[in-house]
This record gives structure tokens, C-alpha cells and sequence, in this order.
């Protein structure tokens, strides 16, 4: 397959953002831009085309995928019931890196949902992402566009180093600003509860919810018997080729660390941490700066896959507001292999 390369710097590329939505409408996968990461997108309606993003990137079919719509007030149609809460969050947060778990409309097939009841919404806030919904006239299902286990990706070019030739067409909408998946947010039950964290913080949801919980699979592994209701929860993912361990210590410890446990080693670090590091090393930024490390992290693990290394110590960020998000990822990509200094 040639894989098409459509380059959509706004919502006035009509001719690729029609092309993009004409594919779309005959059953064909296209990689388009959110704030996030990038999507692999199908007529989240359509289960024969959904079937192929599974098979493009090697996707387990029990992992279920999220609903992409252009506008809030296409989500109703979607759903069994829509939830009280949602007017809310769709103001403090849509067009957004918020996803919501809702009970799920007749419509939406099985394979988008794994077989549940519930199926996964949100409301994209690249303009891009949000014109190709609109011109295909259909929901989009859009896990992200990668190879399944791989860091997630924030570029087209990311996208077509793991999909080029299995995909009909990337649009190009530039590199993504939040850089981590979306929060995925579960209201099925009567406190709110965060599966997976990313580009909107416990607390910023707290502020509209009031009670919000997070789920124990966001920072352990999912137990055995546990339904899978979110992607990224279950199998690991966001791995780079070296093995990757979180190391939790100061600045001064994991540079001791990572100096006696060089050969074969590079670091993921921070800003601060590059002068104090006699190892090779890739900086997410500052410390204090989580949207940074955020928007930096799948670009930093991609550019260590291409490094001839077999290890890479990650210096482990403080689980705090975006922060809890670019944790989450390093561990799922360590799977949970971590050292306290």
C-alpha cells in the first residue's frame, strides 16, 4: 500500500482535508493530528474498517479504542444515556485532552468498545483533527498511530516510520502540543474515577467534579480478572527497543547511579540533571516543568530507539498534576521495573 502524505496546516487545506475525509468514508485508515498524539483513524461505525487499525499496528482486540467527535453535541447519539456530568466537563475542558466513559449506544460496534458496554469519547482540540471528523461526516475511532507497545507518536514522520505502507494516509498537522494521551475519565459510577492520566490533571478535574478517584491500575500493574474499560492500562506500551528502568532519587544519586551502571546505558533525564550525567543522555526538561516533559517524552524514547544502546535509565518525575500522566507512560514502559535510590 502507498501509504498517501497529506500536509494540513489549518482548516484551509480543503482539498487534503476532503481527501483525508474521503478516504475515511470507504473504509480507509488515516493518521491525523490531535493536541495529544497522533491517531490512526476509521468510521468508529464501521467494524470492518476499525478491524484494520487492529491489524495495522498489531493491536490486542481486547484493548478498546476511543471515540473521536468533532463537536460535544455529537456524542448523544453515541450513547445509551448521556451523563449529567458531561455539560460540565465539556465546558471546563472540550475541545480537550479529556476522554469520558459513558454506556455505550447500539451503534457502536463491538470491536471499538472490546465487547463492553461502554465506549470511550472525547472531543480532539487540534482544528485539524476536528475538520477531517466534520468533512467525513462520521465519529472517528483513533487509538494511537504506532505500532502496538511502541512510544506514542507526535509527528507524521513518527507515524510513518511505524506505518508507512500499512496505512492509507497521514496528515501532517504538525508536532503535537500535549504530547501524552488524553485522561480518560470513567462515569460509569457514581465518583468519578481516572483510569488513565494525561493532559488534564486529577485536580483541574476535581475543580469542576468535586470527588474524583484514581483508579490503582494508573500507578500497579491491572489485576488479573479486572475488565480492561480504558486503553493503556492493561498491556505495556510506550516501550522504546532498550529496556528502560524508572530510577526514583535526587539529582546527585541517580548521576552516581547511572555512573556505575554505564556500559551499555543512556539516560532520560532532566534538564538539570544533563551537567551532573557521564553517560550519554536525552532531557524531557526541567524538573519542574511536567507540560514540557509531557510534550517532550515519546520524542525523547524514539530518539534513544535510535541510539546502539540496551538500557536506558529513566530518572522518574513527580507524580503531580501532568506530571502523574508522564509517569504513568515510564512506567508502563519499564513495565513497572523501577528502583528507589
Amino acid at each position: 500500500m502507498n501509504t498517501e502524505y497529506l500536509r494540513i496546516e489549518n482548516e484551509g487545506c480543503q482539498a487534503e482535508i476532503a481527501r483525508a475525509a474521503e478516504l475515511l468514508r470507504a473504509g480507509e485508515l488515516v493518521a491525523i493530528p490531535t493536541e495529544t498524539v497522533y491517531g490512526l483513524a476509521a468510521n468508529a461505525l464501521d467494524a470492518a474498517a476499525v478491524e484494520k487499525i487492529f491489524q495495522a499496528k498489531g493491536r490486542p482486540q481486547d484493548n478498546p479504542l476511543i471515540v473521536h467527535a468533532a463537536d460535544a453535541a455529537d456524542l448523544a447519539p453515541l450513547v445509551k444515556r448521556m451523563d449529567s456530568r458531561v455539560p460540565a466537563l465539556a465546558k471546563a475542558f472540550w475541545p480537550g485532552p479529556l476522554t469520558v466513559i459513558l454506556p455505550k449506544a447500539d451503534c457502536i460496534p463491538d470491536i471499538v468498545s472490546a465487547g463492553l458496554d461502554s465506549v470511550a469519547l472525547r472531543v480532539p482540540a487540534h482544528p485539524a483533527a476536528r475538520a477531517i471528523i466534520r468533512a467525513a461526516g462520521c465519529p472517528l475511532a483513533a487509538p494511537s498511530a504506532n505500532s502496538s507497545g511502541k512510544p506514542s507518536p507526535t509527528t507524521a514522520q513518527h507515524v510513518l516510520h511505524d506505518l508507512d505502507g500499512k496505512i492509507a494516509a497521514v496528515a501532517d498537522g504538525g508536532a503535537c502540543a500535549v504530547g501524552v494521551e488524553s485522561t480518560v475519565l470513567s462515569l460509569l459510577g457514581e465518583t468519578p474515577k481516572i483510569l488513565r492520566p494525561g493532559g488534564v490533571s486529577p485536580a483541574q478535574l476535581a475543580e469542576v467534579l468535586g470527588e474524583v478517584e484514581t483508579d490503582r491500575a494508573v500507578l500497579e500493574p491491572l489485576q488479573a480478572g479486572v475488565p480492561l474499560l480504558s486503553p493503556g492500562t492493561k498491556y505495556q506500551h510506550y516501550a522504546p527497543r532498550a529496556k528502560l528502568t524508572l530510577v526514583r532519587g535526587t539529582a546527585q544519586a541517580f548521576a552516581a547511579f547511572t555512573r556505575e551502571n554505564s556500559a551499555g546505558a543512556a539516560a532520560l533525564c532532566f534538564a538539570e540533571d544533563l551537567p551532573l550525567l557521564s553517560l550519554p543522555a536525552v532531557s524531557c526538561g526541567g524538573k519542574a516543568d511536567g507540560a514540557q516533559q509531557a510534550q517532550r517524552l515519546f520524542d525523547a524514547l524514539r530518539e534513544l530507539d535510535e541510539w546502539d544502546i540496551t538500557r536506558i535509565w529513566a530518572h522518574a518525575p513527580a507524580p503531580q498534576g501532568i506530571g502523574l500522566a508522564v509517569y504513568n507512560r515510564l512506567l508502563r514502559a519499564a513495565g513497572f521495573d523501577m528502583i528507589t535510590l
